[in-house]
């Protein structure tokens, strides 16, 4: 096994996307995670998804990726036990289910702490572990309303959007794992585990920049901008021949002179309307005007070259079919393809960040339901044959294969 985190298990316990997110970055960079799952039923994402093929889930083969499924009825006291069990040689315990699961199941963090001193115990949720609203149900949607970035997102005369992923779960996972490799690294000197707590809410709030700050000291409430931010200048996309679209951003004031070099008017770098950041901010709307009225004469890949030829940062619009074909995401391997259950080689999103000592690497796509119930229970619990049976007769596991 490869990674920074091979000597690492975690179990995770939960579904949908901010939990088992937060595994799959864990599992992407060594860790064992063994993902317990429902029997006969699983994690919903291998049904969900925007597209499927033959009524497969093309979202599970990433988010599953690199995991080893076991399946464990946690509503049964013997599964509970099974995950008693598990716990004591364990790393990270990481879940997402509505605050107060765990302790009904019996397996508290005090309860766990217990049997293990060192657990991280990493629980996703909503609202967090406490205050008044840690009840209630919470998606990543209503995290990305109460966090702010919704009411932020979107063209100024529309309601509020959204933006193409799910933000608020990924950011929340990302969050998760933070903190759990914080807690891993406090453990290396104390020996004791702790609880990570990471809300919905929160993990949205963290990225809202100075959007408190500026309302509580001038009275300033962000508003929708669509796709400028007020004030920075220029840094929008901007129209291209043939009905296409090219986002430059020349926004400091060296670039900017560049940018105007570039366009075959230089004198635009010192004109006061636009030599200082100030003065573009003052006015953007005719800068971009300006800007769209020389952009719409090339095509992107002309803009492109000419650009970079200045030193001028700006990108062409991807989709899928432009990654797969990009010279650049290919020589960093930013594209990985990966053998699936399902589907064959296909493509995914490769492990980030680079390590140069101790890299990741993607070792499988989502695992069949209850894929490693008999290398789990067997090899790691010890349990023998008819001990396994009887699991299986009782309904608290899938038949292990």
């Amino acid at each position: 096994m490869s990674g920074s985190l091979s000597d690492i298990r975690v179990i995770e316990m939960g579904t949908l996307l901010a939990g088992p997110f937060c595994g799959q970055l864990l599992a992407d960079h060594g860790a064992e995670v063994i993902k317990i799952e429902q029997p006969g039923i699983g994690d919903p994402m291998r049904d969900w998804g925007q597209e499927k093929a033959e009524g497969k889930s093309l979202w599970w083969p990433i988010v599953g990726r690199g995991k080893k499924s076991v399946t464990v009825n946690l509503r049964e006291t013997a599964g509970q036990d099974l995950i008693k069990q598990l716990v004591k040689d364990a790393d990270v315990l990481l879940e997402n289910f509505r605050p107060g699961t765990l302790e009904k199941w019996g397996l508290s963090p005090e309860e766990l702490h217990a049997i293990n001193p060192g657990l991280i115990i990493t629980r996703v949720s909503g609202y967090g572990q406490t205050g008044p609203y840690s009840s209630q149900a919470g998606f990543g949607a209503i995290g990305e309303a109460l966090g702010g970035i919704r009411y932020t997102t979107g063209d100024p005369s529309l309601p509020p959007t959204r933006t193409g992923v799910s933000i608020g779960d990924t950011l929340t996972a990302m969050f998760a794992t933070i903190g759990t490799l914080n807690a891993l690294h406090a453990r290396s000197r104390t020996g004791e585990g702790q609880v990570v707590d990471s809300a919905l809410y929160e993990a949205v709030l963290a990225i809202m920049e100075s959007l408190l700050t500026e309302f509580h000291v001038a009275g300033f409430i962000r508003e929708r901008t669509g796709s400028l931010i007020p004030n920075i200048a220029p840094a929008n996309v901007y129209p291209t021949k043939g009905n296409g679209m090219h986002l430059i951003s020349g926004n400091q004031d060296t670039v900017f002179k560049r940018l105007a070099e570039a366009m075959g008017q230089p004198e635009l770098g010192n004109d006061d309307r636009y030599a200082t950041h100030v003065a573009r901010g003052d006015n953007q709307t005719e800068l971009d005007n300006l800007i769209a009225d020389w952009s719409i004469n090339y095509t992107s890949d002309e803009i492109h070259e000419l650009l970079n030829t200045h030193g001028v940062p700006n990108g062409k619009m991807y989709r899928a079919p432009e990654m797969l074909a990009d010279e650049h995401f290919a020589a960093r391997e930013a594209i990985k393809w990966v053998d699936s259950n399902d589907f064959g080689s296909i493509p995914m999103q490769n492990v980030v960040p680079k390590m140069s000592g101790t890299p990741g690497e993607i070792r499988w796509s989502g695992p069949t339901l209850g894929q490693h119930n008999l290398e789990i229970l067997r090899d790691v619990l010890n349990l023998d044959d008819t001990a396994i049976a009887d699991l299986h007769e009782r309904g608290i596991v899938d038949n292990p294969t």
